[in-house]
């Protein structure tokens, strides 16, 4: 019996269509603890920019803005806080770029792979002809990690490897991270800018002659003294221009980065919600399927029950070791699965052409 099928795919009775002679045999597990990396040069240098900006931001904030200030207990207080939410941010980001987002094995599409499924009448499977494997249910391909990967959300360059099953945890708490660290920066610029203008900046303005009563003295004083004005310290360390500069910046950069990564929080806490990727809302699939609830979604991404657990970069989700054949064989045909790169971080889906579907009588 055959299942009616997308136009874009041809049908076959025989799984032989699947060309399984053409694939390599699957290759063998690498290791316990084997690194997970991709090598590509724009995610790579946009993941070296992500930790310039952090740390750009952490030089302003300590050197410029905490360490000058005579108040110790302000500077104790939000020097802890920001290195702390600064420290989680980036080792979220290490989490979510260096581990395995919930690859397919490459290349297991063969014969015997086939046959050890035993595919019954109404049965399908469907194979990558890009990396040569049987897709699961909810797998996409990358075309830049050059896998199919198990819940695709997309594929991110700010961390150089997709969104998937098995790293979606820790994407979403970069955002997080990142998003609170540039609120929190830009709290205390706008504080930093007050003071400084109230007091000090004031008088340093007064004496260079740009206010408007006192310009004339002004000038003449500084030329008699030929001695340049004094700012206190408790401003900051650099120069008045050059203080001005690098608050203006790390201002662009709170500013940006926060609208950036809120969206994006946001945006994976309604798909871990709705139980549904990025792709997937894309596309607008219609293959029926079950949508876990809402809680147990949660749960399964964070690592169980709620606890502080959720927050912890270093505790995996709470997901069971992988089977082999699990979701390979379906029961229904379904929409074309996609080829995905996506550089701006929202995904932009194309059907793939060449997969096939089988059912076996």
């Amino acid at each position: 019996m055959l299942l009616p099928a997308h136009h874009s795919r041809d049908i076959e009775r025989k799984p032989e269509y699947l060309q399984p002679e053409k694939c390599a045999p699957p290759a063998r597990p690498g290791p316990a603890g084997t690194m997970w990396f991709i090598r590509d040069g724009c995610g790579i240098a946009c993941a070296i920019v992500t930790w310039f900006l952090v740390l750009y931001a952490e030089f302003v904030v300590v050197f410029v803005m905490l360490i000058p200030s005579r108040d110790y207990v302000y500077s104790v207080i939000n020097g802890v806080v920001f290195n702390l939410l600064a420290f989680l941010a980036l080792a979220s980001h290490c989490r979510a770029m260096l581990t395995d987002p919930g690859a397919v094995p490459k290349g297991n599409a063969t014969k015997e792979f086939i046959e050890s499924l035993q595919l019954k009448p109404g049965q399908v499977v469907y194979k990558c002809p890009k990396c040569c494997s049987i897709k699961p249910d909810r797998a996409h391909h990358c075309s830049v990690c050059k896998r199919c990967i198990r819940k695709m959300d997309h594929h991110c360059p700010w961390v150089n490897n997709c969104v998937g099953e098995s790293n979606q945890k820790y994407f979403v708490l970069f955002t997080m991270y990142i998003a609170l660290i540039s609120l929190h920066a830009l709290v205390m610029v706008g504080f930093h800018f007050l003071h400084c203008f109230e007091e000090d900046w004031t008088n340093l303005l007064k004496a260079y002659g740009l206010s408007r009563g006192d310009t004339a003295e002004s000038q003449v004083s500084l030329q008699e003294n030929k001695q340049p004005p004094k700012v206190s310290a408790e401003c900051s360390s650099f120069s008045p221009p050059t203080t001005v500069i690098l608050l203006i910046l790390l201002c662009f950069e709170g500013l940006l980065f926060l609208i950036f990564t809120s969206v994006m929080f946001g945006t994976q806490v309604h798909s871990i919600c709705t139980d549904e990727t990025g792709i997937e809302r894309l596309q607008r699939e219609s293959r029926p399927r079950e949508h876990r609830r809402s809680w147990r979604s949660v749960k399964e991404t964070f690592g169980g029950d709620f606890s502080l657990n959720w927050c912890n970069p270093f505790s995996g989700p709470w997901q069971p070791e992988i089977p082999v054949d699990k979701d390979l064989v379906r029961q229904e045909s379904s929409p074309s699965d996609t080829d995905v790169t996506d550089t701006t971080e929202h995904s932009e889906g194309t059907k793939d052409e060449d997969s096939v579907e089988v059912t076996d009588e």
